[in-house]
């Protein structure tokens, strides 16, 4: 299939595609109004296709790169949904190194995201990717059926897979003691929830349009975090002022760029949301933030 780029969309097709894949409107009501948009021979059908991911677009990093090594493994979750499994990538060589959580969109761990830990992989970090979707059976293969199962886990427990994720990553024999977190859209929203519960735990935080933590909880943070934001994504950033006034009136360490012109999800190499400048640039300044602040 041929790729395609946002700018190839109206913006209100996009923004309805969104809607779909937060689950403010189901597959139908996206179809029927999307229909206005299925002009001059290009179905609904075609349409839909076009706009969900493909992950052969999507790897950097094949897993079989001899720099690094990868494999599952299972981190028990008491507090949680008893255990959550996840995608661990680290250099082959190098003994005690700094460690980043990487948390996925709201479809669980995707391809996407396993290659964003191998990525870190190759930058010297040891990367763990959970699935939030462990408890009802793991990432399903597909994001659409993905981000049907998300709806059904217990937040307030998915949150506690995460923690315990943290914390066996940061006390893991191979790390340094050094932890970060980077997220991506829920992932994102999870960073920022991750630096109000694990405090001084949390070395550094890297947000990628995540929604913020409340205003009340800032005191609480102590790692220094980064954002990056998206100037089409209205719902995400009517959040931004208040926080980052908390943030400064908390004087809390804090750096937040703005992609003006750019979608939710620019990050993600799988769909035509994908802004390859941005990406490359908000990946660059990450990986500066983390050497920064984790070395």
């Amino acid at each position: 299939m041929e790729r395609k780029v946002a700018s190839d969309y109206p913006q209100e097709l996009l923004d309805l595609f969104h809607e779909y894949q937060h689950g403010d409107i189901d597959r139908r009501t996206f179809l029927n109004r999307a229909g206005k948009f299925a002009v001059g021979g290009l179905t609904l059908a075609a349409i839909f296709e076009s706009l969900t991911p493909n992950y052969a677009w999507a790897q950097q990093v094949p897993p079989g790169d001899k720099r690094i090594k990868v494999g599952y493994e299972v981190v028990q979750s008491p507090v949680g949904n008893g255990s959550i499994k996840g995608y661990l990538a680290r250099p082959a060589q190098g003994k005690k190194l700094p460690v980043v959580l990487v948390i996925h969109e709201n479809r669980g761990l995707n391809p996407y995201i396993e290659d964003v830990a191998r990525r870190l992989a190759l930058a010297k970090f040891v990367a763990f990717a959970p699935d939030g979707l462990t408890s009802v059976g793991g990432y399903p293969g597909n994001d659409e059926k993905g981000a049907a199962a998300f709806r059904t886990v217990d937040g307030k427990k998915m949150t506690e897979d995460f923690v315990a994720a943290a914390r066996w990553l940061k006390a893991r024999p191979d790390s340094s003691g050094k932890l970060g977190a980077v997220g991506f859209c829920f992932g994102g929203g999870m960073v920022n929830q991750l630096a109000v519960r694990l405090g001084v735990d949390l070395n550094a935080g890297v947000a990628f349009y995540g929604r913020q933590a409340g205003v009340d909880d800032v005191p609480k943070i102590s790692a220094p975090l980064l954002f990056h934001y998206a100037g089409n994504d209205q719902r995400v950033n009517e959040g931004i002022a208040a926080y980052e006034a908390a943030l400064k009136a908390n004087k809390k360490v804090y750096a937040s760029h703005m992609y003006e012109g750019k979608q939710h999800g620019f990050h993600n190499d799988t769909t035509p949301r994908y802004d390859e400048a941005a990406a490359k640039l908000a990946w660059t300044r990450s990986l500066e933030f983390f050497n920064k602040h984790l070395r």
